[in-house]
């Protein structure tokens, strides 16, 4: 999960190529006028090398070499390593000036989970984060991270900030991409949701495996990733590439029936719905009808629809009710409990003891 970061010898200085020919032309007792005559470089070029107004160009590097013997290959790099270090300079500048915004992230939990070092250096820091999104810019990060193509599942009445939210989305990401997957087929993904849905009565440490693995087959990398502070997200749907698609659990409420009702919605997503439409949650974008699709999809998926309803016109949802329908239609109770919640037919409270819960310490 790691960003690699490398680590190199970076002095704090550089030498202008100008101030060793300078040096030299001294040393030898050689004029610009004279050099000039000699090498066929204008005598004004030669000036603005030594004030640091010019480079050293690979002609003019050649230039030199023929008439005062020092190679090439040492002009060029010593022009080539004072521009490098002058364009570090800047850019360290430039990464000091974002370091309000790196402070909006949750840094100290990123460091935490290895995905940051353990710096106190606040420039290096920003510089490692912009390492850990793999972008150069802010407004690369903001086209990438906030208003990208994702679906985020998530608990309306809480608003989580994007810092948070990208972070825990660009850790996903960087574990889908290192998932082993075929090319994506929706058919053969399709195929494979029934047999998904008929191990839903299973136990985690065996279901969690087996649904990684039959996503994988059909091209969609399956990830939990632990919620970051102030995300509240329960998952979300993006396409890594055209043949890849990612859907990423946080296992934020860590109960059976929630992990099966997220993943179905994060798959209706992936069938219904186009590859490049945005599904932000935490914004106002007229999308509801989407998510809306997105729940009655995961719903239909685990309960079919005539039977769900025959059971809603009995009115009985009494605990040895819900157990009895569930083993007729072949799937956990406690999500059948938690549909009836989510649904309001029965209060949040009633039957929680139904549900399985998961421990993230033994499914990923």
């Amino acid at each position: 999960m790691a960003t690699e970061i490398k680590y190199d010898y970076r002095p704090n200085y550089a030498i202008h190529p100008g101030e060793i020919l300078e040096e030299v032309l001294e040393s030898r007792d050689i004029t610009r006028s004279q050099l000039s005559d000699r090498s066929g470089i204008t005598e004004k070029t030669i000036s603005q090398i030594i004030n640091r107004k010019a480079p050293v160009t690979p002609e003019t590097a050649l230039m030199l070499e023929k008439v005062l013997g020092v190679s090439a290959d040492i002009w060029s790099n010593l022009d080539s390593q004072y521009r490098l270090f002058n364009a570090r300079q800047k850019q360290e500048e430039n990464l000091r000036q974002r370091i309000e915004w790196a402070s909006s992230f949750p840094l100290n939990e990123l460091r935490k989970r290895k995905v940051l070092t353990q710096t106190r250096d606040k420039v290096k820091a920003v510089d490692e984060l912009f390492g850990f999104f793999g972008v150069a810019s802010i407004d690369s990060w903001r086209e990438l991270y906030v208003d990208i193509v994702v679906s985020y599942r998530r608990v309306k009445a809480y608003e989580g900030t994007p810092e948070s939210i990208a972070s825990w989305l660009r850790m996903a990401e960087l574990k889908a991409e290192t998932t082993e997957t075929k090319t994506y087929s929706r058919k053969t993904f399709n195929e494979h949701l029934s047999s998904i849905r008929n191990i839903t009565d299973r136990e985690p440490e065996y279901f969690i495996p087996v649904i990684k693995e039959l996503c994988a087959d059909a091209g969609v990398a399956l990830v939990i990733v632990p919620d970051l502070p102030n995300t509240r997200v329960s998952g979300a749907t993006r396409w890594l590439n055209t043949r890849k698609a990612m859907i990423a659990l946080s296992l934020r409420y860590k109960s059976n029936d929630q992990f099966w009702f997220t993943f179905f919605h994060e798959v209706g997503h992936l069938v219904l719905h186009e590859k490049k439409r945005v599904f932000i949650d935490y914004q106002t974008n007229g999308e509801d009808t989407l998510e809306n699709e997105a729940d009655s999809f995961a719903r239909d998926a685990l309960i079919p629809p005539q039977m769900y309803k025959r059971f809603l016109q009995t009115g009985r949802y009494y605990k040895p009710d819900i157990v009895r329908f569930a083993e007729m239609i072949g799937i956990a109770p406690g999500i059948v409990a938690g549909i009836l919640q989510h649904d309001g037919h029965i209060k949040y409270e009633w039957h929680n003891d139904l549900k399985q819960r998961i421990d993230l310490k033994e499914v990923d």
